[in-house]
């Protein structure tokens, strides 16, 4: 494992900008508590520490331990947010949706007949949308959640909410791009190397 390069960092950010906006500043600064030997609780940041071409949310306590272990040892560590491509770009995966819903700038939310449709694959219309972020632009990356607030997965805007409110049911309002029915879809292919 290794720290990110500047560009690889910059590709980063950029995509988990479209999805928390000013938000990213908290999901860099969180911290975890963890108790020390003395019985007090110390906090620690987060890092981000890339493996082969997965890009890895972990601990920094950590990161540090994990260099102990060697790169063809070592599968995996912390929370996968996605990989890079060949081409250098950066592509989310659904493990990451736990570390980006809390810090979401734009959510949809799903009614109850609309999320089995997501949860196949499906994108969202309009006729599923329960609530939506108010002003939310047309191609901005937004969080799909049930009615309940579970998280579902995640898209991209097909509509602003102003024209989505004049499309008919039938239109689609968030182009999936990952959701929580990956895990068991491609479940063979999701954590291999």
């Amino acid at each position: 494992m290794r720290p990110l390069t500047d560009t690889e960092t910059q590709t980063l950010f950029a995509k988990l900008a479209n999805y928390t906006g000013r938000s990213l500043n908290n999901l860099l600064t969180d911290t975890a508590k963890t108790a020390t030997k003395g019985g007090k609780e110390s906090e620690e940041r987060y890092v981000f520490r890339i493996q082969e071409s997965r890009v890895y949310y972990v601990r920094e306590s950590l990161a540090n331990l994990a260099t102990s272990v060697s790169r063809d040892s070592l599968l995996s560590l912390g929370t996968c947010l996605g990989k890079f491509t060949k081409t250098g770009k950066f592509r989310l995966h659904i493990t990451a949706l736990d570390v980006i819903a809390p810090h979401a700038r734009y959510k949809i939310w799903v009614k109850p007949n609309g999320e089995m449709p997501f949860l196949y694959g499906g994108h969202v219309v309009k006729a599923h949308v329960g609530r939506w972020s108010e002003e939310c632009p047309e191609h901005s990356g937004v969080i799909v959640l049930s009615m309940n607030d579970t998280p579902l997965g995640f898209g991209v805007t097909a509509r602003s909410t102003a024209e989505a409110k004049r499309l008919d049911p039938t239109g689609i309002v968030c182009f999936r791009q990952a959701d929580i029915g990956e895990y068991l879809r491609e479940e063979d292919t999701l954590f291999a190397t």
